[in-house]
């Protein structure tokens, strides 16, 4: 039996569910082969000899200690600096010599084509190593990258682990409706404030938690629009075991959308830029409010593999 729920719009978001979404099961350790178009996954050894920390130690930037990696810069005395740190310097941090003009070190750039690196999130659970063409692109999606808190459109600038977020949302934030089961109905009241706005609540179900976003923007002037989507508290390849369904009905009329939630990773911004979430504008809102509530009935479900 779906349960409404009243969700008013809200600039700080919050959630009141104590339980903790499953962790990540732990990986064999791995390392990725360097490959101009592929990374290719390979068995690795469960420990790192003392040569390969000595050898990448070689590549460590003196100011972040994150790894130098090609195009690679030296100072005039031949230390070396990571390209990101080299734009906030007037002097090399080493020995205080000029970092101009901009001499490269071809031979360093060799080396590290043929060294591995270990991911920066190595100390939070990652077992890769990467080559350095692969790590970046692996870093900005690496699911032991912190996760933000998120609750969209509040102020909280809360950064954790997975198993963290939930505990920091039932004592941060704790205003936002959780309904139990599958099946239900998340109603957003007053739709007719004027300005950006946004509802959310959570669902609870299968295990895990999921955070349910309505946003209304006025992304083209004077043409206001509504995004619905949903977010697993969980990793995107969790968020692969799923398939949610929204769905507005009402005065005969029905529009629905179906899709795989994101990971609270991946955030709702990107989906609402890509149209990838259940648009509609004013008006279609409108056909299927009452007394300026819109009602959305949302089904989770799990995906056979």
């Amino acid at each position: 039996m779906s349960r409404p729920s009243s969700t008013g719009p809200s600039a700080n978001k919050t959630c009141t569910k104590q339980q903790h979404a499953p962790s990540v099961a732990a990986q064999a350790s791995v390392s990725v082969r360097p490959n101009a178009n592929l990374a290719t996954v390979i068995p690795g050894p469960g420990a790192v000899s003392p040569q390969y920390h000595e050898l990448t130690s070689l590549f460590e930037c003196p100011v972040c200690f994150d790894y130098v990696l090609p195009p690679i810069l030296q100072c005039q005395a031949g230390h070396l600096v990571c390209n990101q740190c080299r734009q906030k310097l007037t002097c090399c941090p080493t020995c205080r010599g000029s970092l101009t003009p901009s001499i490269r070190n071809l031979a360093m750039e060799k080396v590290a084509s043929a060294v591995l690196f270990p991911c920066k999130y190595c100390s939070t659970g990652c077992i890769l190593t990467l080559h350095h063409s692969q790590k970046p692109e692996h870093e900005e999606q690496c699911e032991y990258r912190p996760y933000s808190c998120p609750c969209p459109g509040a102020s909280c600038k809360w950064q954790g682990s997975l198993d963290a977020v939930m505990p920091h949302l039932v004592h941060q934030h704790k205003s936002i409706t959780t309904l139990q089961g599958e099946d239900i109905v998340f109603l957003a009241t007053d739709i007719d404030l004027p300005g950006a706005v946004d509802w959310v609540m959570m669902q609870s179900c299968f295990g895990f938690h999921f955070m349910l976003v309505l946003e209304k923007q006025e992304k083209f002037e004077g043409h206001q629009q509504f995004f619905a989507i949903v977010l697993l508290i969980g990793a995107r390849k969790q968020a692969q075991n799923f398939a949610y369904r929204l769905e507005l009905n009402g005065h005969r009329r029905r529009l629905t959308w179906e899709a795989t939630p994101r990971s609270i990773h991946e955030g709702v911004a990107t989906a609402i830029m890509n149209s990838d979430c259940l648009v509609f504008d004013a008006a279609i809102a409108h056909l299927f409010a009452e007394n300026g509530n819109l009602g959305i009935n949302v089904t989770i479900s799990t995906c056979c593999s």
